[in-house]
């Protein structure tokens, strides 16, 4: 047995020496494994169960759910319950103090962090690419440039035989149909994410729509169909011939749906991956406060819109064992987290990051002590 009482990152040290985990497929739970083959324990310094709440973006919600049952595995003392509202309600409730912890694909604002009287800690702890995944029978490797991509969001373009998408595809026949856009119905980080980076590479989208995690579609026309959550324009899609929209990458790949390629910023038609996307965070430095926005990243390879998910977690926890239980969460994700994020379709924290997320939930619980067997 080891005990360690020590800081978050010298937990996260010593684990990542001792612990891993083995893969049982795409969708299934994965099992930590430990010294000698057999499954690991972390015991917490508490002994009735604890249940931690949390609530927030769907884009990570899968990666989450997986994470979290799997941590009850290895602490059965220990549940986390998470609600996959949307990163506007996810900030809202965190506000509020309904919650534990909240979840956000865009980091809180600073007049939003000063409405939350117990401090804010952010923290990312993973990462994706936001694609445009549609449904066109018998036509695969579409590209969208710059222009092309903008004007169909914003229904300038409504047809898929559109000179400017055929510019784009001389080797494809594309059919003479309307053109569905589907786009999140709630609040929604991932709305922000991706009406920032439209809002970043076309002064026509900044003047008529703008960005923010909920705004207003067809500002010139075309047909236009809402969903709630990743999982409902998914959905959406999947359910209407000759629609395209917004989603995560993972749900995208989860269900087996294409996804357009991009022009870059450099002007290169780049596919979405798990590559292209870290190729793009490689690219831009998280600061101190740990806020990074990603709106148009470098990078000959680089895929054009991706961002990083935070945990939103308060600086003063009255429960010194639900303080100890975040910072618990925290170091699976770090660890165990990072192995089978790629496998659900998100991008790993490069090592810098891991290691600066871990100096600064530090804060959480000081005094944080772990059992490791």
């Amino acid at each position: 047995m080891v005990i360690i009482k020590s800081r978050l990152i010298k937990s996260f040290v010593f684990l990542t020496f001792a612990l891993s985990l083995n893969a049982c497929g795409n969708n299934q739970s994965r099992e930590g494994v430990g010294k000698n083959g057999e499954p690991p324990s972390i015991t917490v310094p508490f002994e009735s169960n604890l249940t931690i709440t949390g609530a927030g973006a769907t884009f990570p919600a899968p990666l989450y759910q997986n994470w979290f049952v799997l941590l009850n595995r290895l602490v059965p003392r220990l549940q986390v319950n998470y609600q996959s509202v949307g990163s506007g309600a996810g900030i809202e409730q965190f506000t509020r103090n309904t919650v534990d912890f909240g979840a956000s694909d865009v980091a809180m604002t600073d007049e939003q962090i000063k409405a939350v009287s117990r401090g804010v800690i952010l923290l990312p702890v993973t990462a994706g690419s936001i694609v445009f995944a549609y449904n066109l029978q018998g036509v695969e490797g579409l590209k969208l440039s710059r222009e092309t991509y903008v004007d169909i969001a914003l229904g300038k373009i409504t047809r898929w035989n559109d000179p400017k998408i055929v510019g784009d595809n001389p080797d494809l026949t594309l059919p003479d149909s309307a053109i569905t856009f589907v786009h999140r119905s709630d609040g929604s980080g991932t709305t922000g994410v991706f009406t920032k980076h439209l809002a970043d590479i076309s002064e026509d989208w900044l003047k008529k729509v703008g960005q923010g995690t909920a705004v207003q579609w067809g500002p010139m026309g075309g047909r236009f169909l809402g969903g709630r959550g990743n999982e409902g324009v998914t959905a959406i899609i999947q359910q209407n011939q000759g629609s395209i929209g917004y989603v995560e990458y993972g749900f995208a790949k989860k269900n087996n749906i294409p996804m357009a390629i991009l022009e870059n910023k450099e002007g290169n038609f780049i596919t979405p991956s798990e590559e292209t996307g870290t190729n793009a965070l490689a690219n831009v430095e998280l600061p101190e406060n740990l806020r990074a926005f990603i709106t148009d990243p470098p990078g000959e390879n680089s895929y054009p819109i991706v961002t990083y998910t935070w945990i939103l977690a308060y600086q003063k926890y009255d429960d010194p064992n639900k303080a100890i239980a975040m910072e618990a969460m925290i170091q699976y994700a770090l660890t165990y987290g990072q192995d089978v994020a790629s496998q659900l379709g998100y991008i790993p924290l490069p090592q810098n990051v891991i290691e600066t997320v871990a100096n600064v939930a530090d804060q959480i619980s000081p005094d944080f002590t772990i059992t490791v067997n």
